[in-house]
Parts: structure tokens; C-alpha cells; sequence
């Protein structure tokens, strides 16, 4: 091979890097399923719904829901940890990142009403005691509002057999909560299972709901 002088090994190294971008880019559009999403895009939503092991697998059924992480929150004390959070007097949450784009604020109200127990005011199903009472962590005035007039709805409607208990809360802080429990559904999902079936969640839940129509 004849020798190559610095102008050309230059241009040959940039016509290599050129179409090695363009092969990384069509592959990635290819595989891509869903636009990449900016930072004015995507909202936060917290709600305390009993177990966040199955607060996070509802929630992770959702169109929209980008990211589902179980954690503590309302609580009197920092980093709080899954045995230290009942005496701080945190309660089991999921913080989700959405787009609002697919799926609403109010719709995320909505669907969690109708996962969880909203007249049990000492818990969730099998699961009693603060840690485990349901509550609306909202991020701003406008969540606020929205999960106020979704109360206020689901009152007026008569279909529940008890008045809504669930705590309306602000803007805490939320600690995730150790890795173990991130996904639990998916990484035990035998035990999960078992456990949700135990506890009676979805009878109950199905029982409470019965006279919606929409549920």
C-alpha cells in the first residue's frame, strides 16, 4: 500500500467518523419506541396507595408513566429506611415521572382512586397502620386543585361505601426506598403475587368500586 499523506488520512478519518454517526443514529431511530423526552415534558406525581410494591406494578401499566419509584415520604425524619420509616412516621409512596402529552395529571388521580381503598382510614387491605394510609403528595397548586375536584367528584357520585379519607398533602420529600424493593413485582414475582392475592387487594378493591360504572 502506498503511503497516505496527513490531508488524506484526514479526510478518510472524518468520512469514517460521518458515517459511523449516520449508522448510529438510523439504528437508534429504529429502535427508538417512543419520542425522547425533554425536560419541559415530563411532571411528577407521588401517591401513597397501601403497598408500594403494588402501587408501583399499577402504576407501571399506565401509557405515559415513564418511571415508577417506590420510596417514603411525609415523615418527620431524613433518609428514612424500610426499618426506621413507621416510627419517623413516613408512609409507603411511588413517585412517577409522566408525560403529560399521553397521560394527565387528572387521569393519574383518577386511575389511583380506583386501584386503592379510599374510605380506610387504618391502612391498606392486609397491610394496617399510618405507614400504610393512602395520600396524595401534591407537587404544586395546580395538582392541588385537580386531586381536590376528583375528592369532590368522587363524593358527589354516591359510589362508595364510605366517605374519601385520603389524605390531601404537599410537596414532600421523597426517599427511594432500597433497591430490593425497586420492581419488586418483576424481580420476585412468585412471592408477589402471592402476596397480593393474601392481602385482598384487588377483592377489595373490586368490592369498594362496585357501583362505578367506569371502574
Amino acid at each position: 500500500m502506498r503511503n497516505l499523506n496527513t490531508l488524506q488520512i484526514a479526510v478518510i478519518i472524518a468520512l469514517v467518523s460521518a458515517f459511523g454517526s449516520f449508522l448510529w443514529t438510523s439504528a437508534g431511530a429504529e429502535g427508538q419506541t417512543q419520542p425522547i423526552q425533554t425536560a419541559d415534558r415530563i411532571e411528577t406525581a407521588v401517591f401513597a396507595g397501601g403497598c408500594f410494591w403494588c402501587v408501583e406494578s399499577d402504576f407501571d401499566k399506565v401509557d405515559g408513566v415513564l418511571t415508577t419509584t417506590s420510596g417514603y415520604a411525609g415523615g418527620d425524619t431524613p433518609d428514612p429506611t424500610y426499618k426506621s420509616h413507621v416510627a419517623d412516621g413516613h408512609l409507603e409512596v411511588v413517585e412517577i415521572t409522566f408525560d403529560p402529552d399521553v397521560v394527565t395529571y387528572e387521569e393519574l388521580v383518577d386511575y389511583f382512586f380506583r386501584h386503592i381503598d379510599p374510605t380506610d382510614a387504618g391502612g391498606q387491605f392486609c397491610d394496617r397502620g399510618n405507614s400504610y394510609t393512602t395520600a396524595i403528595f401534591a407537587q404544586n397548586d395546580e395538582q392541588a386543585a385537580i386531586a381536590q375536584a376528583e375528592i369532590a367528584a368522587i363524593e358527589a357520585s354516591g359510589v362508595l361505601p364510605g366517605p374519601v379519607v385520603t389524605a390531601l398533602r404537599g410537596n414532600d420529600m421523597v426517599y427511594a426506598a432500597e433497591d430490593y424493593h425497586q420492581n419488586y413485582y418483576k424481580k420476585q414475582p412468585l412471592k408477589y403475587e402471592f402476596y397480593r392475592r393474601a392481602c385482598g387487594r384487588d377483592a377489595r378493591v373490586a368490592e369498594v368500586w362496585a357501583l362505578d360504572a367506569d371502574s
